[in-house]
């Protein structure tokens, strides 16, 4: 029987034998009944530990493709029956999918960034302060703090808290730690209410244009998505369908578009909103990146009859790649969002939650939102002062004075003329993103979402120089 295993990385030596067997076995260089060598046996001619052979021995056995009969020894089971013939998988039936899966579009994945990165959602990651992040994961990833059982689906109550306290001094969001469910992100807290609130066929009504992901995950929920226009007071709510059972909002700076949901038009949501009983979904994504004006209360906060849920995420804040969010929800549907989180993925990373219940709680995060806070508003004023200068006569420039994007539309042309200035700018080197991308159905604006979360200051003037000239032809 030839069972050399070349031991190239004695780092991973259990995993080579496994695998070398395995392979021998599936493409039926080792038959089936056939016996191998006992492990002591193997493990001297590979000079190795018999604990080493005797595990990759016990992983195979596991898997079904060895099997042992006591003193007799350990034989290859469920093997092709004809040497190098290597097994087959059958295809059997064609599993078909339920058809929403088929019919979505989804956005193509991230590009790399290009030179002049404008593209939309992008914190700095050099903003990150990572050498605190570092010493407060280090002390969670102890033993001492570590538990073998599965934790609250929730969240644990020390970040819960946390959150509660953020929110209530950032945003004036009233809430305690028992309104608070810790999520893998904004993304994960929509699932979950749309998991608990819908049922198959129910109408949801989100801003149109307005954000690709949280239409595509209700649609996926096997929602009815109805995309309701945006003016310049924000969604319409005249145009609300009345048998809406759930709205997607963004009032604090509605993406993309960056308007801010007026204070009379907040007050006729949630008198609909209480009429047609139906639930509100806010999503308050980058209200820590404020740069000018007085901030108005969250609907959450004017909301009087419990039906505002509020979603909030550490992503834009703190870093994407930590998929950290919350929702904040009335007592009515804790036990059913708990529930709905403990099936999903039982609950998020420990050591994270609590390493940002720290960051909280010690001032860490007050002083980075206020450093980060001053990086974004200088970033903030080059981009919208270089589009005036350089892009005034070409493009209208919307009003925003918070979040890590601004909004432009053409002053004239349409779909076309978006698209041919898209193309060349992303030929020159421009990450930028049109705007019509951001809509559900046919776009009756046309322009560009510019993101400055990942360019400097000093890159956006010249990149804007540089974007005007490669485009001069054109506009």
């Amino acid at each position: 029987m030839d069972l050399h295993v070349d031991l190239q990385d004695r780092r991973d030596v259990a995993g080579q034998i496994y695998r070398g067997l395995r392979a021998r076995i599936l493409d039926g260089r080792l038959r089936d009944g056939e016996q191998v060598p006992p492990s002591r046996e193997l493990a001297q001619r590979l000079g190795v530990a018999r604990n080493t052979v005797s595990g990759a021995y016990a992983w195979l056995t596991a898997e079904g493709l060895l099997v042992s009969r006591g003193r007799a020894g350990s034989f290859i089971q469920n093997a092709p029956r004809e040497r190098g013939v290597r097994a087959k998988t059958s295809p059997g039936v064609k599993l078909r999918p339920r058809a929403v899966w088929r019919e979505l579009r989804v956005p193509p994945p991230s590009e790399p960034p290009a030179p002049y990165d404008f593209r939309v959602g992008t914190p700095d990651v050099t903003l990150f302060p990572f050498e605190t992040w570092r010493r407060l994961m280090a002390r969670q990833l102890r033993a001492t703090t570590m538990t073998s059982a599965y934790a609250d689906p929730r969240g644990r109550p020390e970040l819960r808290e946390s959150v509660a306290r953020h929110v209530g001094v950032s945003r004036g969001v009233r809430a305690e730690a028992t309104d608070v469910l810790i999520t893998h992100g904004a993304q994960q807290a929509l699932d979950l209410a749309g998991r608990v609130l819908l049922e198959p066929g129910d109408r949801v009504a989100v801003e149109e244009p307005g954000y690709p992901p949280a239409r595509l995950l209700f649609q996926s929920l096997g929602a009815h998505v109805v995309p309701v226009p945006v003016d310049g007071e924000g969604l319409v709510v005249d145009a609300l369908p009345d048998d809406t059972r759930l709205v997607y909002v963004t009032p604090s700076h509605q993406f993309p578009l960056g308007i801010v949901m007026s204070p009379a038009r907040r007050r006729a949501l949630l008198d609909w909103a209480r009429r047609r009983d139906a639930v509100v979904i806010e999503d308050d994504y980058d209200s820590e990146f404020r740069f000018g004006g007085r901030p108005l209360e969250t609907l959450h906060s004017l909301d009087r009859s419990g039906r505002v849920l509020y979603v909030g995420s550490f992503s834009k804040v703190l870093l994407p790649s930590l998929r950290l969010g919350f929702l904040i929800a009335p007592p009515s549907l804790q036990r059913e969002l708990q529930l709905a989180k403990q099936v999903t993925d039982g609950h998020s990373q420990l050591p994270a939650q609590m390493a940002l219940a720290r960051f909280i709680d010690s001032g860490a995060m007050a002083r980075h939102l206020r450093k980060t806070r001053r990086e974004y508003e200088q970033r903030h004023t080059r981009l919208s002062e270089g589009l005036t200068r350089h892009f005034g006569d070409a493009f209208e420039q919307l009003p925003s004075v918070a979040g890590l994007h601004l909004c432009v539309l053409l002053r004239r042309g349409g779909s076309r003329l978006e698209q041919v200035l898209t193309r060349r700018a992303r030929a020159e080197g421009f990450g930028i993103e049109e705007l019509s991308r951001y809509c559900a159905g046919p776009p009756t604006r046309h322009g560009w979402v510019l993101g400055y979360g990942g360019i400097t200051a000093e890159r956006i003037e010249e990149g804007l120089q540089r974007l005007r000239t490669r485009l001069a032809g054109a506009l």
